[in-house]
């Protein structure tokens, strides 16, 4: 009876990168969907508050609750190591179990009275062992030998699943006594708690837009009504499937709810509380934003009563912690952190963060809660993947995604893709960066050219046209959000920092590397090396210098400078004998003067 059951088991990989860090040991949780079948692994996160190979239930609890996106689930953990396969199974699905119960108790992310899913990645051999346990609340484990790792993942995903986005502000005002700020917090506490009560209040209504076609018109909204939610316990993968049949009679659209309601429209409620005492405001601003997955086909009451609104509860409540300790300080009004989503590389779903942006994101407490989600998402630490300019942009409706496209880039990109290889090893930029060139942005930076005997003074805007590609490096690869800089402006980041005389803006005046690397100090906070050489008989010799920092920091690079710059992209090296060798260099010149 056994064999048979353990036949009728089986895991299923979607995620392309199951163990994150395979050369040390270590924790990770397994992450899957009700929505698909049992032990069906979509995602993988490392556990990072750990101590002596012991999870922070706590912490990861309070960490997973707004990272993982309602609509996917904890079903399991991975431990990674070398010895004791199944004693470390045993200690991850046990883990699995008292992470679940925790999630369980704060929300609708885990269920813990279902079975959990223990892996174990031998650190020797790299092979990866399952096991699970027998049944619920069962002490013995077995082992699963049918995995089946999916080729198309991703549509194993969205083919049939979507995603459902909620953005909720809510500006929340706070009265306490001035003679008692410490009773500011208790107040605030019960605010939330008044917040998140109303959220669920029968009385309340959900206005959701849907893009689903029923007539040539435009889609309608639908209002669903806070009586017909259950906001009771999870319903299982059959009770859910089952409530797909009826789906269409629980949606209530705008205009049947305007036209056919019998029911006498009702007055606001004005209620005035009496001041015993002198009182002060006290303005918080949320700003929550939910991402949720849910099939195509599930009932919106199930997914407002299962996925949105638990989802608004827990950003409120992590919100909550984070600004209660520092309530005051802001006074008398306090922005909340942000909710922001990301596709992060490797993961088949979004991923939700809460960022205090308070003094930007280049202050140390924020930077360190960037590496932290890199260390438990397993995305490389010399990479921006984290910071706003990489959030999720979903667009609502094709009004918005046609404005953004006019909007779009105007410049040449890559340019030099399509480029031969020669006999070498190249070395070039690695990602996208937009080519600026003379006559862009309606500026003649091309004076001079009809000028012979100052034909050189023509070329005195190439460098600032070669910063600008730079620049454009680091937003395409989401390094920074600042905007591509124009000439006017590079020359007034000069001014500011004294390098300069303010007679300098709006002037014809070349700039060179020095330069170049106080711009992009200032501007972006990247620091430059500057190379000298006497003449260009010289390059070769920088050739693996320069081949090397194509593949470690793959940014263009400016060569020569004054009146007299290129933008360098690659490098072709090719060593004959000891001492002979070929050199090429690939460059793009600032001088193109066409407005297109």
């Amino acid at each position: 009876m056994e064999d048979a059951n353990e036949q009728r088991r089986s895991i299923r990989v979607l995620c392309p990168k199951l163990v994150l860090y395979k050369n040390e040991m270590g924790f990770q949780w397994l992450i899957g969907s009700p929505f698909f079948p049992p032990f069906t692994i979509v995602s993988t996160l490392r556990c990072i508050h750990i101590d002596s190979f012991t999870p922070n239930y706590d912490k990861e609890s309070e960490d997973l609750r707004t990272l993982v996106v309602k609509g996917f689930v904890l079903i399991g953990a991975l431990i990674v190591a070398n010895s004791d396969i199944e004693k470390n199974a045993k200690k991850a699905i046990d883990a699995a179990h008292t992470l679940k119960k925790l999630l369980s108790s704060g929300g609708e992310l885990g269920t813990e009275d279902e079975d959990a899913l223990g892996a174990v990645a031998d650190l020797g051999t790299g092979d990866v062992h399952f096991f699970a346990s027998k049944s619920v609340n069962s002490k013995s484990i077995e082992r699963v030998t049918l995995v089946e790792y999916e080729d198309h993942y991703e549509k194993y995903v969205w083919e049939w699943g979507c995603l459902l986005r909620c953005e909720l502000p809510i500006r929340l005002p706070i009265y306490y006594p001035v003679n008692s700020p410490s009773d500011a917090e208790r107040i605030f506490q019960h605010a939330t708690e008044a917040v998140v009560a109303k959220l669920k209040d029968p009385k309340a209504a959900y206005m959701v837009e849907t893009l689903k076609q029923t007539s040539a018109e435009i889609p309608q909204p639908v209002i669903v009504r806070g009586s017909e939610l259950d906001f009771g316990p999870d319903l299982s993968n059959m009770l859910l499937k089952e409530g797909v049949q009826d789906s269409d009679a629980k949606l209530v659209s705008c205009a049947h709810f305007c036209l056919n309601n019998k029911t006498g429209s009702r007055s606001i409620l004005l209620r005035i509380f009496s001041a015993l005492e002198e009182t002060r405001l006290l303005i918080v601003d949320f700003k929550l934003e939910v991402l949720s997955y849910a099939m195509k086909d599930l009932p919106l009451t199930y997914a407002i009563s299962k996925l949105i609104v638990p989802g608004l509860v827990d950003q409120i409540k992590t919100v909550k912690n984070a600004i209660c300790p520092n309530l005051l300080a802001q006074h008398p009004q306090i922005d909340s952190p942000l909710s922001i989503s990301f596709s992060s590389p490797g993961f088949l779903h979004p991923i939700t963060v809460i960022y205090e942006l308070n003094y930007g994101e280049t202050e140390m407490k924020q930077v360190e809660a960037r590496k932290s989600l890199h260390l438990r998402l397993g995305l490389p630490f010399d990479r921006p993947l984290l910071r706003i300019a990489n959030a999720l942009d979903l667009f609502t409706t094709d009004r918005v995604r046609s404005d953004s496209i006019r909007k779009g880039s105007s410049f040449l990109k890559d340019v030099h893709i399509g480029i031969p290889k020669f006999w070498g090893t190249m070395s070039q930029v690695q990602g996208s960066y937009e080519y600026y060139h003379y006559l862009q942005d309606g500026l003649n930076d091309s004076f001079l050219l009809t000028k012979d005997h100052l034909c050189l003074l023509a070329r005195a805007g190439v460098a600032y046209r070669s910063l600008q590609t730079i620049i454009s490096w680091f937003r395409l690869q989401h390094y920074t959000s600042v905007e591509v800089p124009s000439h006017r402006e590079i020359q007034q980041s000069l001014v500011e920092i004294g390098d300069k005389d303010p007679s300098f803006i709006g002037s014809r005046e070349w700039i060179g590397a020095i330069e170049l690397s106080f711009v992009l100090d200032e501007l972006l906070g990247v620091s430059c090396k500057v190379i000298n050489v006497r003449s260009g008989a010289e390059l070769p010799e920088k050739c693996r210098e320069l081949a090397l920092h194509f593949e470690n920091q793959g940014t263009p690079i400016m060569i020569g400078g004054g009146v007299l710059a290129y933008t360098l992209l690659g490098v072709d090296y090719t060593k004959w004998r000891r001492l002979h060798f070929s050199f090429s260099i690939l460059i793009i010149q600032a001088t193109m003067t066409t407005r297109r």
